[in-house]
């Protein structure tokens, strides 16, 4: 017990450092992009810390097995740097000992992702997912201004209302110039789409007036009702929409949608064990090479692990392939990978002995 509480506590603290940093990192990256949409004024301030705080399951579902990677490679290497692994070696604990030491973290941890990516995870997404149709149905009409000619998308589009309601849901004398598009109308609302989270701009009794450069030629619409796109769904909405399912739906589907989307929060699980399996044998170094001699290599392994994962459930989701033969034989292959490079120093101390006893 004094052993595992020694490795534990080794892990534990280069676990605990290394998620740290990866998370600061991942949230600066959204931090930043978050605050320039507010700063274009396509969110509200609060959105920003809200938004982060629901994603972050999102984020940790992938940074703990690699956190808990890259703390085996660095915790044991120092361990095998500083000849420690080669005294507990040498008071009778083999590797298959320290391996299972290994698994007991490991399957703590694996109970971490099972819950963020069967459950908190989904729940965030779509506590995020009416966060941005919420930002969607008052943005947009909080930025106007009544009497002032105000432009959006970059520029391409101006709009200019008279007055607003008093809970800015309805302009009333609109011009809005669109392009080589002239629209004026008596009076807008604004409409969220709830299949594609678009939004649109309904204007009653008005004109549009298209004109031709170049040309004298002017064509004229009366209209009754009118919708005017205001934005488009971004793809991280499309993302969050896959990502908000729950996953009791996922189960028993035949929609490659949802397919995809319970073997790879399965595959988050997996990642743990098997990637526990990868790092204990490769951080094995000689003292004279540093504890970091196989830290490249080893992170370059997870990731094509990783990546290949990621590149299957996208063709999961088209219905091009079979989870069963592609997600799972990639496991299966790096299963293969991980037990062949622990087992390889065993069976070459085989060898050596046979052939010396023969």
């Amino acid at each position: 017990m004094i052993i595992l509480r020694y490795l534990v506590r080794e892990l534990s603290g280069t676990f605990f450092a290394v998620t740290t940093v990866l998370l600061m990192i991942i949230l600066s990256g959204r931090l930043i992009k978050t605050m320039a949409a507010a700063a274009a004024g396509e969110v509200s301030v609060e959105f920003i810390l809200l938004a982060l705080l629901y994603r972050l399951p999102y984020f940790l579902d992938i940074i703990i097995p690699l956190a808990l990677y890259m703390s085996i490679l660095i915790g044991y290497g120092r361990m095998y740097a500083e000849s420690e692994m080669t005294v507990l070696t040498a008071t009778g604990f083999s590797d298959r000992k320290l391996l299972a030491y290994s698994m007991i973290p490991a399957l703590f941890m694996m109970l971490m992702v099972a819950l963020s990516s069967m459950y908190l995870s989904p729940l965030g997404a779509q506590k995020t997912e009416d966060l941005y149709v919420e930002e969607a149905k008052r943005t947009e009409f909080e930025l106007l201004a009544p009497g002032r000619f105000q432009s959006a998308l970059k520029g391409s589009r101006v709009t200019y209302t008279e007055s607003l309601s008093s809970d800015k849901q309805q302009m009333n004398h609109v011009f809005i110039a669109d392009g080589d598009s002239l629209i004026v109308a008596e009076r807008g609302t604004q409409y969220v789409s709830p299949e594609t989270g678009s939004r649109f701009l309904e204007l009653h009794e008005g004109r549009r007036y298209d004109l031709t450069p170049g040309s004298a030629e002017l064509q004229v619409l009366d209209f009754e009702r009118y919708g005017v796109r205001m934005s488009q769904e971004q793809a991280e909405r499309r993302q969050l929409r896959k990502e908000a399912l729950a996953t009791l739906d996922l189960i028993g589907s035949d929609n490659p949608l949802y397919v995809a989307q319970l073997h790879w929060r399965i595959s988050l699980i997996l990642l743990v064990p098997i990637g526990t399996l990868m790092a204990f044998p490769l951080s094995r170094v000689n003292p004279r090479q540093g504890r970091f001699t196989r830290m490249f290599p080893a992170l370059m392994l997870f990731m094509v692990y990783v990546s290949m994962l990621a590149g299957l459930v996208g063709l999961v989701e088209k219905g091009r392939v079979s989870p069963y033969l592609s997600l799972w034989l990639v496991h299966l292959l790096f299963l293969l990978i991980a037990l062949t490079i622990f087992l390889w120093p065993s069976y070459k101390r085989w060898r050596y002995v046979r052939r010396i006893s023969a």
